[in-house]
C-alpha cells in the first residue's frame, strides 16, 4: 500500500483529520505522526495532551497499521481496546508505530506504541483487537 493510498483511506476515519494525524513511510515501514495542535490539549495548566487525543492517535494508528500490511476491502473494525497511560504527552509532535501481534482470519490482535522525544520512553501503550473478516479472501 502506498502512502497516498493510506491517506485517502484515513480521509474515511474523520478524527483522524480532527487531531492531525499523518502516514510517515519510509523503507516500506509505517510511522504515524499526529502533529500538534493547541486543540488536542486537555490540561492546559501542564500543559498536556488529553489522554483520549492520545488513545485515540493509537487506536488510529493500529488501524492504519493493519490496513498498511494487509490487503482489505473495509476498514477493520475495533472489537476491543486496552490503553495504558505511561507518561503526560508534551505539548510536540507525537509518533506511534503499529506492530501486529496475531493475524488470524477474522480478529487481528494489534500492539501500538507512542512517543515523543524518545522512542524507547514511550508516553502509552495500546493493545486492541479489531475484526477483519471483511479482508479480501476471507
Amino acid at each position: 500500500m502506498t502512502k497516498a493510498e493510506l491517506e485517502r483511506i484515513l480521509t474515511k476515519i474523520p478524527y483522524a483529520g480532527f487531531i492531525g494525524v499523518e502516514p510517515i513511510v519510509m523503507d516500506n515501514e509505517l510511522t504515524m505522526v499526529m502533529r500538534y495542535k493547541e486543540t488536542n490539549i486537555g490540561n492546559p495548566f501542564l500543559p498536556a495532551l488529553h489522554g483520549g487525543v492520545i488513545g485515540g492517535f493509537m487506536e488510529v494508528s493500529a488501524i492504519a497499521g493493519l490496513m498498511f500490511s494487509g490487503d482489505y476491502t473495509k476498514v477493520p473494525k475495533p472489537i476491543g481496546l486496552n490503553v495504558g497511560y505511561l507518561r503526560s504527552g508534551k505539548p510536540q509532535d507525537t509518533f506511534a508505530r503499529a506492530s501486529i501481534v496475531r493475524q488470524g482470519s477474522r480478529v487481528a490482535n494489534v500492539r501500538v506504541e507512542a512517543w515523543q522525544d524518545d522512542m524507547d520512553k514511550p508516553i502509552a501503550t495500546l493493545m486492541g483487537n479489531y475484526l477483519t473478516a471483511d479482508s479480501k479472501g476471507k
